[in-house]
C-alpha cells in the first residue's frame, strides 16, 4: 500500500491561482482610484440650461466678426515669448486691448487668458504664456463682448489665421 504524502497547502499551486484572481481586481481597484484622484476633472455647470440658450448670443458674436470682416493673424516671434496679433476689420475705433483665450483641449485648468496691448497699425501684443504641445481652441474678442474669431492653434506653429485673415 503505497501512502501519498499531502503538502502544506502553500506549496500547492491551485490556492495562489485561487488567490491571485480577487487580488489582481484589488490592484486594479487601486490605480483606479489613484488615476481618480490625480487628475482634476472639470466642474459641470450648474445652470447648464442656461448657458444652452445662451449660446445664440455667442453665434451672434461670432456673425458680428463675419459682418465687420474681421479678421487677425496670430504670431509667436522666433523665441516663442511674444505673442503678436495683427488684427483687420471695419471697427469705427480699434479697442485699446484685446482679450485671447487659450482654451486646452481636455483640461480646463490649464486655459490661459491674456490681454493684449495696443501698437500701431492694428497690432497688438503680450508676452506668451509657456504652453503644452497640444491643440488649443483660441478665442479672441473684444473686451466689451461684441465680436468674437475663433481658431484652432497647434503650439508647434508659430502662426495661426482667424475670421477674414483665413480666407
Amino acid at each position: 500500500m503505497t501512502i501519498l504524502k499531502s503538502q502544506p497547502w502553500y506549496r500547492e499551486p491551485w490556492p495562489w491561482f485561487l488567490i491571485l484572481l480577487p487580488m489582481t481586481a484589488v490592484v486594479a481597484s487601486m490605480i483606479t482610484i489613484w488615476l481618480a484622484v490625480k487628475s482634476a476633472d472639470g466642474l459641470v455647470e450648474d445652470d447648464y440650461y442656461k448657458q444652452g440658450i445662451g449660446i445664440n448670443k455667442i453665434l451672434d458674436r461670432d456673425q458680428a466678426a463675419e459682418n465687420l470682416h474681421l479678421g487677425a493673424n496670430l504670431a509667436l516671434d522666433g523665441t516663442g515669448k511674444i505673442l503678436t496679433v495683427k488684427f483687420t476689420g471695419n471697427l469705427n475705433a480699434m479697442p485699446e486691448t484685446l482679450l485671447l483665450s487659450l482654451l486646452h483641449p481636455t483640461q480646463a485648468g490649464h486655459d490661459q487668458r491674456i490681454t493684449l496691448q495696443k501698437r500701431s497699425g492694428g497690432v497688438y501684443i503680450a508676452a506668451s504664456p509657456s504652453l503644452s504641445n497640444v491643440r488649443w481652441r483660441v478665442i479672441l474678442e473684444a473686451p466689451q463682448g461684441d465680436w468674437r474669431l475663433t481658431g484652432q492653434w497647434f503650439s508647434g506653429k508659430q502662426t495661426i489665421s482667424m475670421g477674414e485673415a483665413e480666407k
